[in-house]
């Protein structure tokens, strides 16, 4: 039994197709947005479409950006001679937040899964290799500490230690099975201050 009008149901429907959000969180965010201002509404909707129109991934690190080069690898102040790997662009913002790594970053959107048939080729391995025939001394993988994290962190290592790269990983204080976007700055800060050679 349908308790609302087509348009309400619709809304409620689109916006509990988004990740973390059920259907009591969809209804309430359904009536919060059926209540404000039209001119409101209408800033959300243009922010969404804008945002998908011109956001891309930045030519060097992969990240998500509206530019050509994001604004980590265009500063010339950051230490482009170590890359720190991560998953995705929300572990990259986590380590931002600390404020005391000055490198850059390779985001790889995604870690090797068998189970799940992503291989080496399915995320951003290629790049990253390329990224390597520059001048760079140290890569640091970030990868989240799950089973394809590690799988991901070992593979990666195997690929750059025949270059003479250094080849290090975060230490422990991030949890096995943990996201890194879940944790506190402290705790990053810790695990990347602590990281080891591979």
């Amino acid at each position: 039994m349908d308790l609302y009008s087509g348009y309400i149901n619709n809304l409620i429907e689109e916006l509990s197709a988004l990740p973390g959000i059920g259907t009591k969180s969809a209804q309430r965010l359904a009536f919060y947005l059926i209540n404000q201002p039209k001119e409101s509404v209408e800033r959300l909707a243009s922010a969404m479409t804008e945002a998908k129109a011109q956001v891309r991934y930045c030519s060097e690190c992969f990240t998500l950006t509206d530019r050509d080069k994001c604004p980590i690898c265009a500063n010339e102040n950051r230490d482009h001679r170590t890359i720190m790997v991560v998953e995705n662009s929300r572990d990259l913002a986590a380590y931002e937040k600390t404020g005391k790594y000055n490198g850059v970053y390779h985001v790889l959107h995604g870690a090797i899964s068998p189970m799940l048939g992503i291989g080496p080729g399915d995320i951003r391995l290629k790049e990253l290799i390329e990224r390597l025939q520059h001048d760079v001394d140290e890569v640091i993988i970030a990868t989240n500490s799950s089973l394809e994290g590690e799988t991901t962190a070992m593979y990666i290592s195997k690929l750059i230690k025949p270059s003479g790269i250094k080849v290090s990983r975060i230490a422990s204080g991030v949890p096995v099975g943990g996201d890194l976007e879940n944790i506190d700055e402290m705790t990053l800060l810790r695990a990347l201050e602590g990281r080891v050679e591979l």
